[in-house]
C-alpha cells in the first residue's frame, strides 16, 4: 500500500465540533490541538502516541510549516498528515494458549478471550489470534489474505466468545457463503443499559463511518450498509437488562452501534457507551458472542456450538440479580 495523505482544510465549524474520545466537559469548545484533531480525524487506527510522532518527525504540517502536538488550530489552517508507506509484516507463529471449542481437518471453533486483537493491524503486530493459530495449525485457508489467514469473521478485540476459524480453502469458500446467505446463525449476550421496555424487536439501520470520526460507527441512511439484528429481552433489573442479539449482517461494531441506536448502549463499551463511572465496574464492553450455528463445509452436518459467559459477566449478572432481590 503506498503512502496515504490526509488534507484537512480548517473551517469554522470544524473547530466547534466535540471530541469524541473526550469524557463530557473536558473539550472546550472552540479549542483543539493539532495531536487530538488528528487523533479524531485520520481515519486510520493510530494511537495517540503514533500521531505525536508523525508531528515531531515532521509528517504533519500546518499551512507548509512543521509544529508542534500541542499547536492550537485556527481557522483556514491547512492541515496535511502524511502516513509512511507500511512496511510488510512478517507473519510468525506464537504460542498463545487457544480455548480450542472444536477442530477437524476442515475447520476450528474457539472461544476468543476479551483483550485479544484477531489479527495483525496498525499498532498490534504480535500477539494476535491469526499469531496463535499459526503455531497451533499447520494449516490455514489463505482466502482472507496474508494478515488474516483463516478468518472467516472477527469479534472486536473487548468482545469475548465464539468464532469460526477455515483451515482449508474449500471450507472458507462454503461458510463465507453462508455468511453472505445468512445461513450461519450468530448470537451474542449483552448486558446494556436502561430497562428495555420492548421485549424483543428487529433492528434494521444501515451503518457506516461516523461523519466527524473516522474511527467510530455510526446509524446513516445516506452511504451506510444494510445492517439487521433481532434482539430479545432476557433479564430486566433494576437499571440495566440482559439482552440477547442475532445478527444477520456483520458490520463493524454492528450490535455496539444498534443497541445505542436504541438508547441502550453496552454496559462497559468506551466508544458507543455511557461515562465510566456507570459501568460497574466492567473494564471492557460486556457483549459475549455466545452461539454459533452452521452447516459443515464437506458433511453437511448442521453444528452449534455455544459457549459459557466470560467471569466477568457473570458476576456482573450476579451483582445486578441479587441488587434487584435485594
Amino acid at each position: 500500500m503506498p503512502q496515504q495523505v490526509y488534507t484537512f482544510a480548517i473551517r469554522h465549524e470544524d473547530l466547534w465540533r466535540e471530541d469524541p474520545h473526550c469524557a463530557e466537559g473536558e473539550h472546550e469548545p472552540g479549542k483543539w490541538r493539532l495531536d487530538r484533531f488528528l487523533f479524531a480525524q485520520v481515519p486510520v487506527a493510530l494511537s495517540r502516541s503514533q500521531i505525536r510522532n508523525l508531528i515531531l518527525d515532521g509528517s504533519v504540517t500546518v499551512n507548509g510549516q512543521q509544529t508542534k502536538p500541542g499547536y492550537w488550530i485556527k481557522e483556514a489552517d491547512l492541515i496535511v498528515c502524511i502516513l509512511p508507506e507500511p512496511r510488510p509484516m512478517e507473519l510468525m507463529a506464537e504460542q498463545i494458549p487457544l480455548n480450542i471449542v472444536f477442530e477437524d481437518d476442515h475447520l476450528l471453533v474457539l472461544n476468543k478471550a476479551a483483550g485479544m486483537v484477531v489479527h495483525p493491524a496498525p499498532g498490534h503486530h504480535a500477539g494476535t489470534l491469526v499469531h496463535a493459530l499459526l503455531h497451533h495449525c499447520q494449516k490455514l485457508s489463505g482466502i482472507g489474505g496474508v494478515q488474516r489467514p483463516g478468518i472467516l469473521h472477527r469479534l472486536d478485540r473487548d468482545t469475548s466468545g465464539v468464532m469460526l476459524v477455515a483451515k482449508t480453502e474449500e471450507a472458507h469458500q462454503h461458510l463465507s457463503q453462508q455468511l453472505k446467505s445468512r445461513e450461519l446463525t450468530r448470537i451474542y449476550t449483552a448486558v446494556v443499559h436502561g430497562v428495555m421496555k420492548t421485549l424483543s424487536g428487529k433492528i434494521d439501520a444501515p451503518i457506516g463511518r461516523h461523519r466527524t470520526d473516522r474511527k467510530k460507527m455510526a446509524i446513516t441512511r445516506e452511504k451506510g450498509r444494510e445492517a439487521v439484528s433481532f434482539y430479545r429481552v432476557l433479564e430486566q433489573y433494576t437499571q440495566y437488562s440482559l439482552v440477547e442479539v442475532e445478527l444477520k449482517t456483520g458490520r463493524t461494531h454492528q450490535i455496539r452501534v444498534h443497541l445505542k441506536h436504541l438508547h441502550h448502549p453496552v454496559v462497559g463499551d468506551p466508544v458507543y457507551g455511557l461515562p465510566s463511572k456507570n459501568n460497574l465496574n466492567m473494564t471492557r464492553q460486556a457483549l459475549h458472542a455466545r452461539v454459533i450455528t452452521f452447516l459443515h463445509p464437506v458433511s453437511q452436518q448442521r453444528m452449534t456450538f455455544e459457549t459459557v459467559l466470560p467471569e466477568d459477566m457473570q458476576q456482573l449478572i450476579e451483582r445486578l440479580r441479587s441488587e434487584l432481590h435485594g
